[in-house]
């Protein structure tokens, strides 16, 4: 059995900037992750465009997702894998890949996470089920990057589900994608497709609650991205209703396709191209951690003394129940800040959690769980753990002003 300095569980974009981070500061890194790719839920759920993560400060249109996020979005760029804000997956499979190879981190794809060994906090192992069976893979210090905060669980730390009171989380959509589209036809005719759809909502003739129909354009020629379905009240944390959830989505799919053929203009001769290999979750877990970031820090907009990355998306809440999307819009040029205790969860000295699964409450999540953001959280979790592993210490007593002092050398934008 290999041991490692770091093993990333999840290659999403958390993941991925961990691990990169990680072994920028010299460790010996693996990445655990259950698919056959990185890119986590911008491929496997076709989670797309990038959402905004920039404002002008002193007059300056300022990115606060940079760092390695900036890497991964000029090398797209550079292959013209992008269009505005949306990419093109299988150019970012390949660009994560490099990057992930030429720092001589590890892959264990196909590798899906069902139990942790940890002796007096401090996580000793992990156990993944792989096509030959369960593997153990030891570390001396472990980072969730998994959405759900799989690993965090499993290691008995504590965490809790969607909002308060009731645990609900936001809803959870598969995306889609429609081909052979007269796309300026189709936009064009947005008001009609509008009414129509509301009209529909109106006399309960939609088993998708979702208010209106969301299409993007995308960088490939008459294509269009639909992320409109809806399904509520169901555990992303349960298999049987994560089952339940994907069927239904499935059902809701063919029904706005259908509708939104007889509805709009430009889709006659257009065909279902493909919906995403899994169900898109906004939110599930998240840890406890050392400070829970609120979503009343988040308007306040609070530069924590810790910080270590920085976000002004809105709290953009889908109803958990139901119809409707509330959003709280931050002024131009204002920010928060996350801090790394965040990152830190309860009865754990050698791991951090990055991604949407901080510790944080349920409006607050809404905010920060875009993939940018989450890229520079990963990033400043993979740098703390990297001073961790040359320092000899746990995850609470790295020198916090080295950790920022490293971020902002590397090109991050941290707020503070």
């Amino acid at each position: 059995m290999k041991k490692y300095d770091v093993a990333v569980v999840g290659g999403g974009f958390a993941g991925v900037a961990a691990a990169l981070a990680a072994a920028r500061e010299g460790a010996r890194v693996i990445i655990i992750e259950k698919s056959n790719c990185l890119g986590g839920a911008a491929v496997n759920a076709l989670v797309n465009p990038f959402m905004p993560y920039s404002t002008k400060i002193n007059g300056k249109r300022t990115n606060l997702s940079n760092g390695i996020f900036k890497v991964i979005r000029e090398k797209l760029e550079a292959c013209d894998g992008m269009y505005g804000d949306s990419f093109l997956e299988e150019e970012l499979k390949y660009i994560l890949n490099e990057l992930v190879l030429e720092a001589n981190i590890e892959l264990l794809f196909h590798s899906y996470i069902t139990k942790s060994k940890k002796e007096d906090g401090w996580i000793k192992s992990v156990c993944v089920a792989t096509k030959s069976g369960e593997m153990n893979i030891e570390a001396d210090y472990f980072i969730d990057a998994t959405g759900d905060a799989q690993l965090a669980f499993l290691a008995d730390c504590p965490t809790v589900l969607g909002r308060e009171p009731d645990h609900l989380c936001q809803p959870m959509t598969l995306c889609f994608r429609v081909g052979n589209v007269d796309i300026e036809k189709f936009f064009a005719s947005g008001e009609k497709l509008r009414i129509a759809y509301k009209k529909a909502l109106n006399e309960g003739k939609l088993i998708n609650p979702r208010e209106d129909i969301l299409v993007f354009r995308t960088p490939i020629i008459n294509v269009l991205h639909f992320n409109t379905t809806r399904v509520v009240k169901k555990n992303p944390t349960s298999p049987t209703e994560v089952t339940e959830a994907e069927i239904l989505a499935r059902k809701q799919v063919h029904e706005i396709y259908n509708f939104v053929k007889e509805h709009a203009d430009g889709l006659e001769n257009s065909f279902l191209m493909m919906t995403a290999s899994e169900i898109g979750v906004r939110e599930s877990r998240m840890i406890i951690g050392d400070y829970i970031l609120t979503e009343i820090d988040c308007r306040d907009c609070v530069k924590f003394e810790d910080a270590i990355a920085a976000c002004n998306y809105d709290i953009d809440i889908h109803n958990p129940e139901g119809s409707g999307t509330s959003h709280y819009y931050f002024p131009e040029g204002q920010y928060y800040t996350i801090p790394y205790r965040s990152l830190i969860p309860k009865d754990a000295d050698n791991m951090l959690v990055a991604g949407r699964c901080i510790s944080s409450d349920h409006g607050a999540q809404a905010s920060y769980r875009i993939m940018p953001t989450v890229c520079s959280i990963g990033e400043a979790a993979g740098t703390a753990v990297g001073i961790a592993v040359k320092d000899k210490v746990s995850v609470r007593n790295i020198n916090i002003q080295k950790l920022q002092q490293t971020l902002k050398d590397n090109n991050a934008f941290i707020g503070i």
